[in-house]
């Protein structure tokens, strides 16, 4: 039986940093992330993403293969200091031909481009200025959305903001483990989310003033989703609470994330979709937080609210709660040998179903589900061959629920698998595999994995074969 609508677009997502490669071409400055993978010990396996898939060269061939594979839309980055070397100023005119050949391409292969403006890989020479510290950084990514704006929005009519800013401000400035690997005090932590939620509106009011065409702009949160240990009222009352509560450190609730003091109040949904779709910060955690909270005027929150079209949701593992009269939920445990990928992350299919049901509950936006996959162990075998059953199992469980998601009239618009390629995994450097497609890092070789053989039938069939 098949769910999805006759719209609903299948597709695949990358990022600039992790597969482009050509780190110094063609006039592109610095990222954080070429200075971080200069300090030896940053990255696992002490590689960098100077080359990682040399997309940037192999771009035409792999375009080619999203074609073959059937993708029907392709969700990418672009490199702010590709378009912009100083961050701000003069605009590197190769590094938008770049994105105008790519973008075209794509075209020729009927497949839509959905652009991202950052995932991560923010300018050196920002970041030299304070970079999310920084308030000015706000007018900085307008600027910069100005730009691909009045370039793209002829051919582009879908675009997401900032990828992951909880990915960005936690573990970029909390933990370290990320560029630019700061470990900063909980009230500095705030204020950065805070400026990349200033960014974010920022970037939605350029995007529309300088658009040639209609577009669709919408943001790229990620999280833990809860879900329900049955599917009484309670537990998911239960859930969609946990889904959304703030807490301050991941020993609020069962050392979840397994970092100790993790700021988990800016490690969750709400604090940023909040501000985002409703005009505010939620109650809950203006008073956990209090003085460590950022001043902020209404006129900063009518700017962060800037009417958007869709919501993605990155979404790769949750968790199981139940009601607790006295704390309104608990996790549950998780059971021994419970399912996990190479990752080590848990495989928790549920949470594309009560993901997208809970975000429509809470700001009625079409959804989009803009990162899933897991990282496997894949080698090529004797005959040529990248065999991933497991990659196979789990796309199909998790496409499972969110096609009841679908059922459910839920206006679930799309599924961007991640990834694309096998790539450079950020501080994993390339020991994470998440590809549909096999790259032997060496020799550049692309091979199909057999998960792209089945993904290409899923598209087929729009999702009736899972």
């Amino acid at each position: 039986m098949n769910n999805f609508s006759d719209d609903f677009l299948w597709g695949a997502a990358t990022s600039a940093y992790q597969i482009e490669g050509a780190y110094n071409l063609d006039g592109k400055g610095d990222s954080i992330w070429d200075t971080f993978c200069r300090t030896r010990g940053n990255i696992r396996d002490n590689s960098s993403g100077e080359i990682a898939c040399d997309h940037l060269n192999r771009y035409k061939e792999d375009v080619g293969i999203m074609s073959d594979i059937g993708l029907q839309s392709y969700r990418f980055s672009v490199s702010w200091p590709r378009i912009l070397p100083n961050g701000t100023g003069a605009v590197n005119s190769k590094g938008l031909d770049f994105y105008d050949r790519l973008i075209d391409e794509l075209l020729e292969k009927d497949i839509k481009p959905f652009i991202t403006l950052f995932h991560w890989d923010l300018p050196q020479k920002i970041q030299d200025q304070g970079g999310w510290l920084n308030p000015d950084i706000a007018q900085w990514f307008g600027d910069y959305a100005a730009i691909l704006s009045d370039k793209y929005s002829d051919r582009v009519h879908n675009w997401f903001t900032i990828n992951e800013p909880q990915v960005v401000i936690c573990l970029g400035h909390y933990m370290g483990s990320k560029a630019p690997g700061h470990k900063l005090e909980l009230k500095e932590v705030l204020l950065a989310l805070h400026n990349s939620l200033l960014a974010h509106g920022q970037s939605v009011r350029a995007l529309r003033s300088n658009a040639h065409s209609e577009i669709k702009i919408g943001p790229v949160p990620t999280g833990h989703v809860a879900y329900p240990k049955d599917e009484s009222p309670e537990n998911i009352k239960a859930a969609y609470d946990a889904t959304f509560s703030i807490h301050k450190t991941g020993e609020d609730i069962h050392d979840l994330y397994k970092w100790k003091g993790m700021v988990n109040s800016a490690w969750n949904f709400a604090w940023y979709t909040d501000p985002i779709f409703l005009g505010k910060y939620p109650e809950e955690g203006l008073e956990l937080l209090g003085s460590d909270v950022p001043d902020y005027t209404d006129e900063d929150m009518k700017l962060i609210s800037e009417p958007v079209d869709f919501c993605g949701i990155n979404s790769y593992s949750g968790y199981q709660v139940k009601y607790d009269p006295d704390n309104r939920w608990v996790c549950d445990d998780r059971p021994i040998g419970n399912n996990q990928t190479a990752f080590k992350w848990n495989v928790t299919p549920d949470v594309l179903y009560w993901g997208p049901r809970f975000f429509y509950e809470r700001y009625k936006k079409p959804i989009f589900i803009t990162e899933n996959g897991l990282s496997a162990h894949d080698w090529v075998d004797s005959k040529g061959e990248v065999h991933d059953p497991q990659r196979i199992q789990f796309l199909s469980e998790y496409l499972k629920h969110y096609k009841r998601a679908a059922s459910e009239s839920i206006p679930v618009k799309g599924y961007f698998l991640w990834s694309f390629l096998d790539n450079f995994e950020w501080e994993q450097g390339y020991e994470e595999r998440f590809g549909l497609v096999h790259v032997d890092f060496q020799t550049q070789k692309r091979t199909l994995k057999s998960s792209a053989k089945w993904y290409s039938n899923c598209i087929k069939t729009n999702g009736a074969e899972l």
